[in-house]
């Protein structure tokens, strides 16, 4: 199976500029925990997540003016549509991500994968063995 046949089409940036409260109302509104952070020609140059909102802005008493750029995680964890989604699965397994973003050749993106989207499609032996080895961080921390 392809990326590109279970991927998510239809995904939500946010600017570098923007503000950390204006990428948490986003996030609300959209119902994700995980937003891309692109460029205005839509290229991936990061990633914002709840989390990271919540211990880079919350925890360290930062106002929610600060700017996207400032607390985004700058590790992509990428794969293309035409990838198989054992190689996706991998790169997911290997970086400990939940989510992996999926580019064109021009580094666009066109889509995302996450563990829900894994678990609707792959056989269960196989969604169980990419679910611990992507939760694997949280064991050993």
């Amino acid at each position: 199976m392809r990326c590109e046949e279970i991927m998510k089409r239809r995904v939500e940036c946010v600017r570098p500029g923007d503000s950390c409260a204006s990428a948490a109302a986003k996030m609300r509104d959209q119902n994700v925990g995980f937003l891309p952070v692109c460029d205005p020609a839509n290229r991936v140059i990061g990633t914002v997540t709840d989390r990271d909102l919540a211990l880079r802005i919350l925890a360290d008493n930062r106002q929610a003016s600060t700017r996207v750029e400032d607390v985004m995680t700058h590790e992509i964890v990428q794969c293309r549509p035409s990838d198989d989604i054992r190689q996706a699965e991998q790169l997911m397994a290997r970086n400990h991500k939940s989510r992996i973003l999926v580019v064109d050749n021009s580094g666009t993106l066109v889509g995302v994968i996450s563990l829900s989207d894994l678990a609707r499609t792959e056989e269960r032996d196989q969604f169980i063995k990419t679910y611990q080895e992507i939760t694997e961080r949280e064991v050993h921390a």
